[in-house]
């Protein structure tokens, strides 16, 4: 038995909020690429070694906030784009309240200080959370 579904015109604000998120990750590459030149980490390096650069723990902590963030993607992609389709405006809020919290996770952990990626960025949390609700929410649906 096959099941339609029908995409509501309010998807399109999950799909605009997919592409905010794409130009956060965007300007986090940019960050990482300017960390490099202040701090001479040349590629193909990904980490700094604290015995071969001074400025290593300040590198490593930009270069990790955004590669946290690319660990985390493919799992906030899937989860706003299939929970969406019954909860568009809910995924939407849910997938705003992630990027911001991702910024502020980015921002805080370049700081050198790794806890300081907790202090707002933890926010993340909840707008992850929320649309793991809303796609298992979407599954129920579709098997009622």
């Amino acid at each position: 038995m096959a099941v339609a579904v029908e995409i509501p015109k309010e998807y399109g604000y999950v799909v605009l909020v997919l592409v905010l998120y794409c130009f956060l990750n965007i300007w986090m590459s940019f960050q990482v690429g300017k960390a490099r030149k202040k701090y001479k980490v040349f590629y193909p390096t990904m980490y700094a070694i604290e015995s071969e650069n001074k400025d290593a723990k300040l590198f490593n902590c930009v270069q990790r906030g955004h590669q946290n963030s690319l660990e985390t993607m493919p799992v906030f992609f899937a989860t706003i784009l299939i929970g969406g389709f019954q909860h568009p405006l809910i995924a939407t809020g849910l997938g705003l309240l992630y990027t911001v919290g991702r910024f502020f996770y980015f921002k805080g952990y370049s700081t050198g200080i790794p806890d300081n990626r907790l202090k707002l960025g933890g926010i993340y949390f909840l707008g992850m959370f929320g649309l793991v609700l809303c796609t298992a929410s979407f599954g129920i649906h579709l098997l009622l």
